[in-house]
């Protein structure tokens, strides 16, 4: 646990490709204290400059699949031949020591984390653009998609944007400014959950002679 006593909580960020969610999530572990980000396992091979335990835990496929038969995992998908999943031991880890967990997951994967962890651990944050054409236009700008690529991108946001009502709370991305302002005003509320504060709680009361 924190100095405080507290417990964490899991922060899931769900958006659109191109939505700003890498940005936002960046912006977040840069101006919080004890936020951090996920590393997840996957099957893929590691590319230059990725290091194991900081941008991935890198496992063979048999050994995937092994962890996926016994629970290890609180998600896990198949992306283009690639397996990925949240630890379960990460998380669980961090949140004991208080710490808030971004999970970089779409609506799929946040509902098996739902699914498999108390509902009072987990916080849903859709992030939307303001409209559909403002999200091609900085698919576009980005210059980094073929325009078939683009397509199937913007057909995926169409899906994960239905979605939206499965979600606590809801960060248009209309300024980036004003929507890093709106993530961390969520994070603050949510440590300030008496749910998660009844360490905190049972010290200050004790000073009053109550105990609960």
């Amino acid at each position: 646990m924190t100095a405080t006593g507290d417990r964490g909580f899991i922060l899931i960020l769900s958006a659109p490709s191109g939505a700003g969610k890498s940005t936002l999530a960046r912006v977040l572990c840069q101006r919080v204290e004890g936020v951090i980000t996920s590393v997840s396992t996957t099957t893929r091979q590691p590319r230059g400059g990725e290091v194991e335990g900081e941008a991935y835990f890198f496992v063979r496929d048999e050994a995937f699949r092994e962890r996926v038969a016994v629970g290890e995992f609180l998600e896990w998908a198949e992306v283009y031949g690639n397996c990925y999943g949240t630890s379960r031991s990460f998380v669980e880890e961090a949140l004991a020591q208080g710490k808030v967990v971004l999970l970089d997951i779409d609506w799929q994967g946040a509902r098996q984390v739902r699914g498999n962890m108390p509902e009072g651990d987990v916080i849903g944050v859709a992030i939307l653009p303001p409209s559909q054409e403002t999200l091609l236009t900085r698919l576009r700008a980005r210059g980094q998609d073929a325009p078939e690529v683009i397509a199937r991108r913007m057909a995926q946001a169409g899906a994960e944007v239905s979605h939206w009502g499965e979600y606590d709370y809801i960060v248009v991305n209309d300024d980036l400014e004003r929507a890093g302002a709106e993530l961390l005003a969520i994070v603050t509320a949510e440590r300030l959950r008496r749910e998660r504060a009844r360490q905190r709680i049972v010290r200050i009361l004790a000073t009053f002679g109550f105990c609960i």
